[in-house]
């Protein structure tokens, strides 16, 4: 089996202290961590649990595939908790049946309802909001609506990663939710048409080519910026040519996806599972995001990093994450339905 998550190119790598031989995962005062958390945003949160607990911290990192490997490992996986960054995938593990409810009146008190699931199958650990990076210099508008991105005022002047990535079409299954399938088409066609370029690169990316001057707004998630200006010296020019917009639905608010997390089948570490579940929504855990990650906390009273608190106040959309979740392969064939990652023009 091993070899045929290979050809489908599963890639998995450890760090911290964890050894990958699967007979000692399964050792008492242990989890194993499943995650498509990029290693370096989460390890200050797992070294802090690891050292408050003594439960040492066994993570498997790759950014695709991990949901399908648990299914391949059946009652024999090693996996406690998987991690990922997009509710969709956490939807599809539910669906899967490779997860278990979780009863924690710890993580329902700090959990809202909108952020988990009605069963308990998966939760919110952190928000990210889907917002506009605009040129300081050649954008006026302090307000904006992800539809009138649509407007051809915009034409040549929006930069946007791959439109299949998960973060755009999560925006878009959002905005298939908001304005139905025919209206989000054709916003989707006219955003297309307002592109500078092909959509290419990351979030970093579209900052990049807004203080380069090959365009003047793009989509990115707001904690690239944080990250920019504090921890990457050499990309902070490119987010101090850019500030942040949160933009809106008509009538709504601003679309977020989330970080979470679900217990899984066969976790065989259970009560470790737990406990690090617990800790991610924890007061502590919740800062450290805050500070290390420059994410929104999915803890009501947790303070923003000043960093983030200076873009503004956020307002949620009310859009429920499950019907994003439904969205998101109508989304994807839409992408692809209007040539999206073609590039205006094309």
């Amino acid at each position: 089996m091993l070899i045929d998550l290979r050809r489908k190119g599963f890639m998995s790598a450890l760090f911290a202290s964890a050894a990958f031989a699967f007979p000692s995962l399964a050792q008492a005062q242990s989890v194993n961590l499943y995650t498509a958390r990029e290693p370096a945003l989460i390890k200050p949160v797992i070294e802090a649990f690891a050292k408050e607990t003594g439960i040492k911290v066994n993570v498997v990192f790759a950014q695709n595939g991990l949901e399908e490997r648990i299914a391949a490992e059946g009652v024999n996986s090693p996996a406690d908790l998987l991690m990922t960054v997009d509710v969709s995938k956490l939807v599809q593990a539910a669906e899967m049946g490779i997860t278990q409810k979780i009863s924690s009146p710890v993580i329902e008190a700090a959990v809202p309802p909108a952020y988990r699931d009605a069963d308990g199958q998966w939760f919110a650990s952190t928000l990210r909001a889907r917002v506009i990076y605009a040129s300081k210099d050649r954008v006026k508008d302090q307000t904006i609506t992800y539809e009138e991105l649509a407007d051809p005022k915009w034409r040549g002047r929006i930069c946007i990663r791959d439109g299949q990535n998960a973060y755009n079409t999560s925006l878009f299954a959002a905005g298939i939710a908001r304005m139905g399938q025919p209206k989000a088409d054709e916003w989707l066609k006219s955003v297309k048409a307002n592109l500078a370029k092909k959509p290419s690169g990351g979030d970093r990316d579209v900052a990049k080519d807004i203080a380069s001057g090959q365009c003047d707004i793009g989509f990115g998630n707001t904690y690239y910026i944080g990250l920019m200006l504090n921890r990457e010296p050499e990309r902070k020019p490119w987010a101090e040519a850019v500030r942040v917009i949160y933009p809106t639905f008509a009538g709504g608010g601003t679309h977020v996806n989330i970080s979470g997390f679900a217990l899984a089948k066969h976790a065989p570490n259970r009560a470790e599972a737990i406990k690090l579940a617990e800790w991610l929504v924890s007061d502590q855990a919740q800062g450290l995001y805050a500070r290390q990650n420059y994410e929104h906390p999915v803890r009501a009273g947790i303070p923003l990093d000043p960093t983030v608190e200076a873009f503004g106040t956020m307002t949620p959309d009310s859009t429920p994450l499950v019907d994003i979740a439904k969205n998101r392969r109508a989304a994807s064939e839409m992408v692809d339905r209007v040539g999206f990652n073609n590039g205006p023009g094309a």
